[in-house]
């Protein structure tokens, strides 16, 4: 009687430790989606006037579309091109912002869709599946991809273009990530030097 007893206590605590994990949020829970998303967090929970649950229902969607995708490597030549590229974006700043700054979310939209993520109008499902993998860079993609839309100043156009560098060395000059969306390996680590917009001083004038 004292065996059958364990063994139900046993099954039933199984049965329940199965339901906490099927109803937990995908990603691993607050705290694991805290981790997970970072700055992305605070601003779900801002998106949703800080309505916290959810915020985290939303990001565990995005756990659920996105958490699975394989990131698509890049061959040695397509690196080399986007590098190229890139660099060639930022010379064109100094005498065009407005051009290179929408040349870059090209760029970069190109970039995210050779990695394997969502293309083509899709902006927001893009960035929703580029915040699964690579959460701290996320809001200077989305800086830079308003400034090539919009009427920003120089100077706010410059900040979008020195943010979004982070996600594209990301993509580019970081080794296949393979669902790690811890990435820290800078442009430095890689042998390319960081950029700065340089301001542009033209006679008698200022940002626009």
């Amino acid at each position: 009687m004292f065996i059958i007893v364990i063994i139900a206590v046993a099954v039933i605590a199984a049965t329940a430790l199965f339901f906490i994990k099927r109803t937990r949020t995908p990603g691993g829970g607050k705290h694991g989606l805290q981790s997970r998303f970072g700055p992305e967090y605070q601003r779900a929970i801002t998106d949703h006037d800080g309505d916290v649950k959810a915020a985290e229902r939303e990001l565990g969607e995005r756990v659920k579309r996105h958490g699975s995708l394989q990131e698509q490597p890049l061959s040695p030549e397509e690196r080399e091109y986007y590098v190229a590229q890139w660099a060639d974006v930022q010379e064109q700043f100094v005498t065009s912002p407005q051009k290179a700054v929408a040349e870059a979310d090209t760029l970069l939209a190109r970039l995210a869709g050779d990695r394997g993520y969502p293309v083509g109008e899709q902006f927001e499902e893009r960035i929703a599946a580029l915040s699964v993998h690579h959460a701290p860079y996320v809001q200077g993609y989305r800086s830079m991809h308003t400034a090539a839309h919009g009427q920003s100043g120089t100077e706010e156009m410059r900040e979008a273009m020195v943010e979004a560098r982070g996600l594209f060395d990301a993509l580019a000059t970081a080794p296949p990530a393979h669902n790690d969306r811890h990435h820290t390996q800078s442009a430095e680590d890689h042998g390319h030097p960081s950029w700065t917009p340089r301001r542009r001083h033209a006679k008698g004038s200022g940002t626009s």
